[in-house]
């Protein structure tokens, strides 16, 4: 049997994890990125993978018991309380009807992806439905309620995978996952995101590295406010590759949350669509160096449901069936006159990125990056350098690396 290249998980049922109206986590944004992936011919003769709705004991491997029942029989508590039971019934996590069977096809949807990879009928398997890293085992949190992406990995670990790695690009940190592997050093987990003094959930400091036998496991990356493509690039290379290549992982899991554009309403980095598309190139490049090709991607945040999310994951769909798109490609008109239909209001973008420059220069050891003369510039690189070290430095000597050598 030939092993596909590429596998696409879909199902309309996606676009039934609705929250309330006035949410900022819409399903429209995966709707419009399929039709747009569908406009650009991103997916003639790729057959969708239609996930089931994953069982109770695959939610069993992360989450407990009470939880799920909590989530089966929600009702809309009266009142606005600070603290609901379990996270559910708050203004992040409000109930809507049928929730635990919408949160049960998100995960089976990432289910399946694994389990097409572990199969060996692809080497690649993106969910743009999956992502939802913040749940916790016992509550919901952060818009997600049940963690699809730590239900996979844990399945994953039963089928003999015993070195994974998960990056985590979304803007806010990758805190469920985490958690769910804190103490597991069969689990790699790296998350980038904005420094966790300034946005929620506020983890993710660099010392945070693992527990006993996991030590050294957990890699946070916290960047500043105002990060543009240049400098999250220039972070991500300094940080990334040197550790996926220590751990040597069979397969990478990445969540590719789109929430770190400029034009976010949720977060403060600065990064273009182009930015994020080269994170996408990056993360395949690392699963084909070191992990055989195997790689499943999600989706997760990301709120600029017409002029971002839909360009960011078409690229990500490119980026897992091996299909070019270029930042020049024109938005086709098809989908742009759909669009407009839908969001009257909305500047619709004309290209299929934003211009941006994601030009970096590497990462070469303490203080190796000299002044440019451009104040702005070199401000922002020593914020990035200095992010760099306080991970390297914390995390780098337990995997056997040189914190300090920019060639580990």
């Amino acid at each position: 049997m030939a092993t596909a290249t590429g596998t696409v998980v879909w199902t309309d049922r996606f676009l039934d994890y609705a929250w309330t109206p006035q949410h900022p986590m819409k399903p429209a944004r995966l709707k419009f990125t399929m039709a747009l992936a569908e406009s650009l011919g991103l997916l003639d003769g790729i057959e969708r993978l239609e996930p089931a709705a994953a069982e109770v004991a695959d939610l069993l491997r992360i989450h407990t018991s009470a939880y799920i029942e909590a989530v089966a029989h929600a009702t809309v508590p009266v009142g606005s309380p600070l603290a609901p039971d379990h996270g559910l019934g708050s203004s992040d996590n409000p109930i809507f009807p049928r929730m635990h069977q919408a949160a049960s096809v998100v995960v089976g949807g990432t289910l399946a992806a694994a389990r097409e990879i572990a199969a060996g009928r692809t080497r690649r398997a993106v969910s743009i439905g999956g992502g939802m890293h913040h749940a916790m085992a016992d509550s919901a949190a952060g818009f997600c309620i049940y963690n699809d992406v730590a239900v996979a990995i844990s399945w994953l670990l039963d089928q003999g995978f015993d070195r994974i790695a998960y990056i985590d690009v979304d803007v806010h940190h990758g805190d469920g996952v985490q958690r769910a592997f804190y103490s597991d050093p069969r689990v790699l987990t790296i998350s980038i995101h904005q420094h966790p003094g300034t946005l929620w959930p506020n983890t993710g400091w660099p010392e945070e590295t693992g527990s006993g036998p996991a030590e050294g496991t957990a890699i946070n990356l916290a960047v500043l406010p105002g990060t543009r493509d240049a400098q999250w690039l220039r972070g991500f290379h300094a940080v990334v590759p040197g550790a996926v290549a220590a751990f040597r992982p069979q397969i990478i899991v990445s969540q590719c949350g789109v929430d770190t554009h400029r034009e976010d309403p949720l977060a403060d980095l600065e990064l273009t669509v182009d930015g994020q598309r080269a994170a996408f190139l990056a993360m395949r490049e690392l699963a084909d160096r070191h992990a055989e090709g195997r790689w499943l991607a999600v989706g997760g945040g990301g709120y600029g449901l017409v002029r971002v999310v839909p360009r960011a994951w078409t690229h990500l769909l490119a980026t897992a069936l091996d299909r070019t798109v270029t930042p020049e490609t024109a938005v086709p008109q098809d989908w742009l006159d759909r669009v407009r239909v839908q969001a009257p209001a909305v500047d619709l973008p004309r290209t299929m990125g934003d211009g941006g420059d994601i030009a970096y220069r590497r990462w070469d050891g303490p203080g190796g990056t000299g002044e440019t003369g451009d104040a702005r510039f070199d401000r922002a690189q020593r914020a990035i350098d200095t992010a760099v070290l306080a991970t390297r430095r914390a995390t780098f000597g337990l995997l056997g690396l040189d914190p300090e050598d920019p060639r580990d």
